[in-house]
């Protein structure tokens, strides 16, 4: 299957995607709201809840806009950003939230609940608009994500 006719029909199936797919898919993280599905031998995320969608695109384009210093770059809301700091945004954002709502316990390896922790943060801080962002952004800033291993040659 092309790019454009996987893109095409995975947009006609998950209507309601994952923000967090990468994430997700990466085993990083988890959500007691996301449903794994296949396209062609490939995995999507679909979000079982339409209030936890718009809460999670909501934390991801704060996190976005507030990471632009840390990311080093240009985090424009419409353009795509590379995977490397989509995955940053996404898995960084979140181990900062978990380390605000909980500065002495240890960041969780993956996060367990993207739902959950969402809620429980708009809970303590009544809008997400109200984080304190100055504090999550050192976890975007040192998050490196998952490093590729170096193949050998072979000498025959």
């Amino acid at each position: 299957m092309d790019q454009d006719a996987f893109r095409k029909t995975y947009r006609e199936v998950n209507e309601r995607f994952c923000a967090y797919e990468k994430g997700v898919l990466t085993n990083q993280c988890d959500c007691s709201q996301a449903e794994r599905f296949c396209i062609a031998e490939r995995e999507g995320v679909h979000c079982n809840s339409d209030d936890g969608q718009s809460r999670c695109l909501e934390l991801l384009g704060l996190l976005r806009e507030h990471a632009s210093f840390a990311l080093r770059g240009n985090t424009e809301e419409k353009a795509l950003l590379p995977h490397g700091k989509a995955i940053r945004i996404q898995v960084g954002g979140l181990r900062g939230l978990h380390a605000v709502l909980e500065p002495k316990q240890p960041v969780p390896d993956p996060i367990p609940d993207i739902f959950a922790l969402i809620a429980r943060a708009e809970k303590t801080y009544q809008t997400l608009q109200a984080l304190p962002f100055s504090e999550i952004m050192p976890q975007i800033a040192a998050y490196k994500g998952r490093t590729r291993s170096r193949r050998r040659r072979n000498k025959t």
